[in-house]
């Protein structure tokens, strides 16, 4: 996560946390003017380089509260009013939620660009219903390895057994989110994440004794960030291009890779709210992020970088923007990445047992 590129990368941190944190008290309940605009976002959406150029074209002023992880997002709408929110941004794979809901409204699809998406992260499957479109994929990037590379060697990061190599033995930090590691290690089994079960725990659970034995630090995006950017760990297990990649100027020695067995696949999409008090405005709005200048903006925002979900996009970020996306190297990594698991709530429990046992050892 990153602000000002002058910023050392401990103060950026910090910063962006702050500033998101700010953004989110930005909402206001006067969402009734013709010229306004609430959203709910995450925060790579509340830099003023993106939402500027959308005040500015169209006269208007764009309230956005933001929020971590799809249940508090729901539960902000569930304790708001019809009409306090026009434009949601959400999980992909939890568009459904809003949409069982009746959350979202349809979008027609000629208003959208389509076409101009990365085929792989369409995802009509989770953003459509009934042939119905209701959401649409705006940014994806990869839950991965990101490492230092003057301080490993590149070719033991296309192994995902790297996770659990006494090679590295103190020197890694594991993103404590239980399902993209989960998923990386069902992956690094050379197992399929849409068909992880309860038969693939036990081996799970063996892997992720072995990764906390050999890790040094397991801990939330800020902190792992940190341990990375700083030196105190050399690899970063569940990182990415969202890790890295705004940090590539300053910090050339940080990288990323999808190694050879593949890594898991996140996507961002956005939609309009169906009780939306500016329907026509948010639609716009959605049509200005998912444009390729919008994408632009959006995939390198001051909280954090990744793929925009738009092919066009590469002609508004310059080489060294598409080199620390690996623009060039989509193709592959979009062939091997997967899905985060989807576990009903049965299996989800389970899953968020075996962590919190790995978290204890």
């Amino acid at each position: 996560m990153t602000s000002p590129a002058s910023r050392a990368p401990a103060r950026r941190l910090l910063l962006a946390t702050i500033l998101a944190g700010m953004a989110g008290l930005s909402a206001t309940a006067s969402a009734h003017a013709a010229d306004e605009l609430n959203a709910l976002v995450w925060c790579d959406h509340t830099d003023p380089a993106l939402i500027e150029p959308f005040e500015k074209a169209n006269n208007a002023k764009v309230n956005l509260k933001t929020y971590e992880g799809t249940g508090a997002g729901l539960s902000i709408i569930a304790q708001s009013r019809p009409g306090d929110w026009d434009v949601l941004v959400i999980d992909a794979i939890d568009v459904k939620r809003a949409v069982d809901q009746n959350l979202l409204a349809e979008m027609p699809a000629d208003a959208l660009p389509l076409a101009d998406t990365f085929p792989e992260v369409r995802m009509e499957a989770q953003n459509s219903k009934d042939g119905k479109i209701y959401a649409a994929t705006e940014k994806f990037g990869y839950n991965t390895i990101s490492y230092d590379r003057t301080k490993v060697d590149p070719k033991d990061m296309q192994d995902l057994s790297v996770m659990w190599s006494d090679k590295y033995k103190g020197r890694i930090a594991i993103y404590d989110y239980y399902l993209p590691v989960m998923g990386l290690v069902q992956v690094g089994l050379g197992k399929k994440t849409a068909e992880l079960s309860d038969a693939d725990l036990p081996a799970i659970q063996d892997r992720l004794a072995a990764m906390k034995k050999v890790s040094k630090q397991v801990s939330e995006v800020t902190a792992s960030q940190t341990a990375l950017a700083t030196g105190e760990v050399d690899i970063l297990v569940g990182g990415g291009e969202w890790i890295t990649a705004a940090l590539a100027a300053e910090k050339p020695n940080l990288d990323w890779t999808v190694p050879d067995q593949g890594a898991v696949r996140w996507a961002q999409s956005i939609g309009v709210m169906k009780d939306a008090a500016h329907k026509d405005l948010a639609l716009k709005f959605v049509q200005y992020i998912l444009s390729p200048e919008g994408q632009a903006r959006l995939a390198t925002s001051s909280c954090y970088w990744a793929m925009p979900a738009n092919k066009k996009a590469g002609d508004h970020l310059t080489d060294a923007q598409k080199a620390a996306l690996r623009w060039n190297d989509q193709a592959g990594y979009l062939a091997k990445a997967q899905l985060y698991p989807a576990p009903n709530p049965e299996l989800d429990k389970k899953m968020q047992d075996a962590w919190t046992d790995m978290m204890q050892q």
